[in-house]
């Protein structure tokens, strides 16, 4: 019994050790001016995150970072979204991983108040920002797919879903995103954004296995920013 107690031990040091470089190894953000407020979007750090507060006082979207990403690595794609008439929630996550805690945006939904609220993410922060949806779905207009597909059933949910991906794309799973259609609203609405790739959406460098981008970050930002607000959001 000494012998198997001495092994359990052994194995469990071994899994705490190999999660704790699991997590440690993320990709960070590069942009160094992620933080910096502009004339049209103040941004202000939370206890859950980061809140970029733009022009508008009725839209509102809560976003979910992708798995193994620094949160901050977003922050240049919430500016421009905000500054072009939705406010962004940009929520922190435990070890980066947006799995441990699905459930965060509600703690965005109950200190602030939008007439419309929206909730979204990239590629993993995506799925859980769906699954999030799903179990309160009457308290969203809309849901933002980033080079990301839902798990959860939305089917039969009133939610504007909004799926952009870049076309030099090679690390979302596509036979997985085709399977995972039908779990979203019939009017459902995909766009792919020709020269982007899947680490575009964020200021990371290039993720392992990506495409090359044949456009810039900012042109991919901005046309996603620009398809935010005319395919998003509810009139």
């Amino acid at each position: 019994m000494k012998r198997i107690g001495k092994w359990v031990f052994v194995i469990l040091c071994a899994l705490i050790c190999i999660s704790a470089v699991y997590v440690s190894d993320y990709s960070h953000n590069t942009n160094t001016t992620a933080l910096q407020s502009t004339k049209d979007v103040k941004i202000i750090e939370t206890d859950f995150g980061y809140f970029f507060d733009g022009p508008s006082t009725d839209h509102a979207l809560i976003f979910y970072p992708g798995g193994k990403v620094e949160d901050l690595a977003y922050s240049r794609l919430l500016k421009e979204i905000a500054s072009n008439g939705m406010d962004c929630f940009l929520v922190h996550m435990p070890c980066n991983l947006a799995v441990l805690n699905p459930n965060k945006a509600q703690d965005v939904l109950n200190e602030y108040s939008y007439d419309s609220w929206y909730i979204g993410g990239h590629s993993l922060g995506g799925s859980m920002a769906a699954r999030f949806a799903s179990k309160h779905s009457k308290a969203f207009d809309g849901l933002l797919l980033l080079a990301a597909y839902s798990t959860s059933d939305l089917s039969d949910t009133d939610l504007n879903v909004l799926t952009i991906y870049g076309s030099k794309d090679q690390v979302m799973d596509r036979k997985r995103w085709k399977k995972y259609q039908s779990n979203l609203p019939n009017n459902s609405l995909v766009y792919v954004i020709e020269g982007g790739n899947h680490s575009g959406f964020g200021t990371y460098g290039k993720q392992d296995g990506d495409g090359k981008r044949t456009i810039s970050h900012a042109k991919q930002m901005e046309q996603t920013s620009k398809l935010v607000k005319e395919k998003l959001i509810v009139q």
